[in-house]
């Protein structure tokens, strides 16, 4: 694995959707994430590190040092088990930690070089914390913010027929079964994020080639995870500010002030990419350099 990284980095990611629900919110009867307030379009952290996760599990399938930590169907204790079952550790922790008090570092360590969305996001690791070990939360440098959209969006609820019926009782009364489904008809979305090269150093290890694999994951991370509800999704470019040291030479809010995203010249209701402009400043503090990938 390459050497640990030595810049700060912040990061403005543009995707867009078409025709569907980029994250329906549970507590709504799964439409799309809005702010009641002003009618903008959210996306949640958590989702966005989600397809992540799920684009770096599909390319290294569970390699050496790659692993997923929060992945469906897999209960978290599983992971915590086996990792103290490779470093020798009886499952009574609180005993474990007074006849080795390097225990936290060892397990910590361990974690982190094995499972790459710890090593990134890091994680809550909560066999661990009910044992009193310290090295149960550890605190990743990547960080993402919410996602929310340039414009404000309009949720539609659309219904749709299935002419399959489902029970046979049904069949004999309806020839058709009822349902709904919520689409956003177009939104372009604006997300930040951060990459703390101190924590990375000092915590979790995050290499220059696990930075070079999350700025590939984030750019394709719709590619492959395609479904009817989700409509057509795509990151649409990814913006990042290069720091020349470890704490960083400007504010964040600078930078991602530097990005401005704006509705071309006799568009009213943006329904595609190209109705956009995407700018970003050439006067960036000294000592940042810009990126721009897609």
């Amino acid at each position: 694995m390459s050497e640990v990284i030595k810049n700060r980095y912040d990061f403005v990611i543009l995707f867009d959707v078409e025709n569907g629900n980029p994250n329906g919110d549970p507590d709504a009867g799964n439409m799309p994430r809005v702010d009641p307030e002003t009618g903008y379009g959210l996306v949640t952290d958590v989702c966005l590190k989600r397809k992540i996760r799920n684009y770096v599990e599909m390319l290294k399938e569970d390699a050496e040092g790659y692993r997923i930590y929060i992945k469906c169907g897999v209960p978290l204790n599983r992971s915590d088990k086996a990792a103290m079952a490779a470093l020798g550790i009886d499952d009574d922790l609180k005993a474990a930690k007074k006849s080795d008090p390097d225990i936290d570092r060892r397990l910590r360590d361990y974690m982190c070089k094995n499972y790459f969305d710890i090593r990134t996001f890091g994680a809550v690791m909560t066999t661990f914390v009910k044992g009193a070990l310290n090295c149960g939360q550890v605190r990743g440098p990547v960080q993402i913010g919410f996602a929310r959209s340039v414009d404000p969006i309009v949720p539609q609820e659309v219904t749709i027929t299935r002419v399959a019926i489902t029970t046979e009782a049904d069949a004999e009364n309806k020839p058709t079964e009822m349902g709904r489904k919520h689409i956003v008809p177009y939104a372009l979305y604006r997300a930040e994020g951060f990459v703390s090269a101190n924590l990375a150093r000092k915590t979790t290890g995050f290499s220059e080639d696990d930075l070079k694999l999350l700025w590939q994951a984030i750019l394709n991370m719709f590619e492959n995870d395609r479904s009817a509800a989700r409509g057509k999704m795509a990151v649409r470019e990814l913006i990042v500010f290069k720091h020349d040291s470890e704490l960083g030479n400007a504010p964040s809010y600078k930078l991602f002030d530097a990005v401005t995203v704006s509705k071309n010249d006799g568009v009213d209701v943006p329904r595609c990419y190209r109705d956009y402009t995407v700018t970003v400043d050439e006067h960036i503090p000294e000592g940042v350099t810009c990126e721009r990938l897609s």
